[in-house]
């Protein structure tokens, strides 16, 4: 696997903010020393209410590119029924210029049909956005590898399209976001440089298992494949009961949303405990969501007092 360091993330959730503040989060996720930075392409709040503000996650990309220096950058994960394609490989190429070679391409295959029908965009049912991914993902990895693909699916087509300039990075990461068990994973160990799981650490396990047979079906090395893992909402204090409270508090402003079950909200130790569970599966890059207003005290502390008994 791709590095031995565990590797902490922060996904800053774009709904309910405002760009002040999320840029004031994105300066303490650098200077706290979170490895990567994430948020999610929606257009709608997710969470709660969608009836609420949201900001755009591409353009925002860009204004992160420049507002940080180490930071690795990506969306958690790119809606690829937004976008074409051949043009996501060459956003996500400038943008690896802008930010000095510090991208990720995230993309699955989206959801949310409320937003895609306000806007306009074509939804479909599961398996025609899965089948739209695996047609995508060709294209996008051949822009990346300096290659000239030529497409003529049923949803794209594109005809020797170059990438010029290159990304900075000699192989820019595509990082394939979803755990479905017969397409996905699938499509993860066929073309993705990097996975991302959710759902607690069985879960996990589950899945890397499945993803291990496909890897094996199509000849691919597992160890090419970085493993990262959702972690859920965090909060730190000293006490359960205070850390609570706040995670109660920060869903109420975040549309009023129903709080999720098994969440990092704890002590330290709690969150060393599920950290230590996740490393053991052999996933050691984990991100951890940070809803508006952008808890400090949990950013600072996940560093400060977990990190370092993890290695």
């Amino acid at each position: 696997m791709p590095g031995s360091t565990v590797r902490f993330g922060a996904n800053l959730w774009n709904q309910y903010t405002d760009w002040p503040l999320w840029l004031d989060a994105v300066t303490r996720v650098e200077r706290a020393g979170f490895d990567s930075l994430w948020t999610w392409d929606h257009l709608y709040p997710i969470v709660g209410s969608h009836e609420g503000p949201m900001l755009e996650p591409y353009v925002t990309l860009g204004a992160w590119a420049q507002a940080t220096d180490r930071v690795r950058l990506g969306l958690m994960v790119g809606a690829n029924t937004f976008r074409n394609p051949a043009l996501v490989a060459k956003m996500v190429t400038t943008l690896d210029h802008i930010s000095g070679g510090r991208m990720y391409l995230g993309i699955g295959a989206a959801w949310f049909e409320t937003e895609h029908v306000a806007f306009g965009l074509e939804y479909g049912d599961a398996p025609e956005r899965l089948r739209r991914l695996g047609e995508a993902l060709p294209v996008i990895r051949g822009m990346l590898h300096g290659e000239e693909p030529t497409a003529a699916g049923r949803y794209y087509r594109a005809t020797q399209v170059r990438n010029d300039p290159p990304p900075i990075q000699p192989h820019l990461p595509i990082l394939v976001g979803g755990g479905g068990e017969k397409v996905t994973l699938k499509l993860v160990a066929r073309y993705a440089d990097a996975n991302n799981i959710g759902g607690g650490v069985e879960t996990v396990k589950r899945k890397e298992a499945i993803l291990l047979e496909h890897c094996d079906a199509v000849g691919r090395d597992p160890a090419e494949i970085e493993r990262t893992a959702g972690m859920g909402q965090l909060i730190i204090r000293d006490s359960r009961e205070e850390a609570e409270r706040v995670y109660r508090e920060t869903f109420l402003r975040n549309g009023d949303a129903k709080l999720w079950d098994d969440q990092p909200v704890g002590t330290p130790e709690d969150v060393l405990e599920r950290v230590l569970a996740h490393v053991d599966v052999g996933y050691r890059h984990l991100i951890f969501a940070f809803p508006a207003p952008y808890d400090d005290e949990s950013m600072t502390r996940l560093m400060q007092d977990v990190k370092p008994h993890v290695g």
